[in-house]
């Protein structure tokens, strides 16, 4: 029988201090194939490919390639070994061309390269696989999914056959995905050992060939994908049986809460990170956001709380459960509050801007209140309370109420940023990436605690990053494409393809 081994891991170990990432991991890759790589945040995913692409240095255990015993104690020893690694955050200088990145900084290039021969492996690495990519465009002109690609190409032109991607559709639209997938199949076929790190049990289930699962650092099992569907994947991953589905009720007598017309916010590297936008919100509903990371999301959720200047022209307007209407354009977050106006934000940024990362819970909770009590002492009676169920609901990890949120882990940090602004009893709540860094059951705990708002009346904003979530939690989709509304969508109906077109701009283009 052909031997298709390409890695084999032996009982590999890593530590941080007290914890341990990976624990006596054992796995095989092989060539020709496809593996998935699948676990929750805080598995050891990324981590137990850093070693084998040579980021990290094991404490224990045992890397095989080609059936030889190897050290990798750096990128270069990888690359020898024809392993190469497409980390989230892509490392490229954007001034130059796409093919002086693929040959910077390899061994033996000199000076005086020949970009002429180099444009022309490019081209055909791009014709082998069907990439689609330009050697000679600048880095700053490309797309996020151009970028991804001359990442993919840089270690297949540097000679690598075991290619790892980290999450690599985090920042694609589904067609860009169906495209990536395509060529990681041409790929496969050409007998190149694929890993890809990811959580999106959907398109583990289309593209692999066998899945391997991590729980909290250890190996649980390899599963052939035929036999896989998306519940004995969840259940592998966490260890008991979860439920996968969210509830989404028809709104009842929606009520308009907010209107936002040529609303305007000026970027830090381009003119306009949010350009002219319009769209109105009912109580009673989740309106979801979609767009890819970085066209404006983060700028307009803070435009509404207060946090951003917007240009002239631009108008939100609030409108009382009495009746009134209030313009919020101009007017400080503090003078929101006091104006009457129970707006409640989940920032991307949560320690840098939702909360106090030297403080506990408790004190956390009192930011929201600090300033309106009758006496110069403060009250922690009615903010301990609060933590205590903000703790008891979402199963918060944290040694006592008092220790700083610093200390908490990012999904720990998340919870109690969101039981807080829950807490608080909002008319209108905001909510970005509200369940980054959480683990399967504890996002469906948020889905379903934004849904109670929801039918408690309250307007909710969604932003996230899963049009599958999306698609099935929201009930209608603002989709922005470079800062600009390009339409608003029944999420009851509409595709997750049209919304992908939407976001890259090809709904208009087709128009055109």
């Amino acid at each position: 029988m052909e031997d298709r081994s390409a890695v084999r891991m032996d009982k590999v170990t890593k530590r941080f201090g007290s914890v341990v990432a990976n624990d006596k991991v054992s796995m095989n890759i092989n060539y020709g194939e496809i593996l998935c790589i699948l676990g929750e945040n805080g598995s050891g995913k990324t981590t137990l490919m850093n070693m084998l692409a040579g980021i990290y240095y094991p404490d224990e255990g045992y890397f095989y390639v080609n059936g030889r015993e190897v050290t990798i104690k750096s990128p270069h020893d990888a690359l020898e070994l024809g392993i190469g690694m497409v980390h989230q955050h892509f490392k490229l200088i954007d001034v130059f061309t796409a093919a002086e990145n693929i040959i910077l900084g390899l061994k033996g290039e000199s000076r005086t390269y020949d970009l002429k021969a180099v444009n022309q492996r490019v081209r055909e690495i791009t014709a082998q696989y069907g990439f689609d990519l330009d050697p000679e465009q600048k880095v700053y002109e490309m797309s996020v999914a151009q970028k991804q690609t001359l990442e993919i190409i840089k270690i297949l032109y540097r000679g690598a056959n075991i290619l790892i991607l980290d999450e690599p559709t985090a920042v694609l639209t589904p067609q860009e995905t169906e495209k990536l997938f395509n060529v990681l199949r041409a790929m496969r076929t050409d007998g190149k050992a694929i890993v890809l790190i990811t959580h999106k049990l959907n398109e583990v289930l289309e593209i692999s060939d066998r899945v391997t699962i991590l729980r909290k650092g250890q190996y649980i099992s390899t599963i052939p994908t035929p036999v896989a569907n998306e519940q004995i994947l969840t259940e592998a991953m966490v260890g008991e049986k979860v439920t996968l589905d969210i509830d989404r009720p028809m709104p009842v007598n929606p009520v308009k809460r907010l209107e936002v017309h040529h609303l305007s916010v000026e970027g830090t590297d381009k003119p306009l990170a949010v350009d002219d936008v319009s769209f109105d919100v009912y109580g009673g509903e989740i309106l979801g956001i979609a767009g890819i990371s970085g066209c404006g999301q983060k700028e307009l959720l803070e435009a509404i709380a207060g946090l951003q200047e917007v240009k002239e022209g631009s108008s939100v307007i609030f409108h009382a459960p009495d009746g009134t209407e209030r313009e919020l354009v101009g007017v400080s977050v503090r003078d929101i509050r006091n104006l009457g106006v129970h707006l409640s934000f989940v920032p991307e940024d949560r320690l840098g801007m939702g909360l106090v990362a030297s403080m506990g819970m408790t004190e956390n909770m009192m930011l929201k209140e600090y300033d309106r009590g009758r006496s110069p002492f403060l009250d922690r009676t009615e903010s301990l309370k609060v933590a205590g169920d903000v703790m008891r609901e979402l199963d918060v990890a944290t040694p006592s109420l008092d220790t700083p949120v610093s200390k908490l882990s990012g999904g720990n940090v998340q919870k109690v940023l969101v039981g807080r602004e829950i807490a608080a009893e909002p008319i209108i709540l905001m909510t970005a990436y509200a369940v980054r860094g959480l683990d399967i059951n504890k996002s469906y705990t948020i889905y379903n605690l934004l849904t109670e708002q929801k039918q408690k009346g309250v307007a909710v904003i969604y932003v996230g990053e899963d049009l599958d979530v999306l698609l099935a939690l929201c009930d209608r989709i603002l989709v922005l494409c470079g800062g600009r509304a390009n339409g608003i969508l029944d999420a009851r109906t509409v595709t997750k393809e049209e919304v992908g077109r939407r976001m890259t701009n090809l709904e208009k283009e087709a128009a055109a």
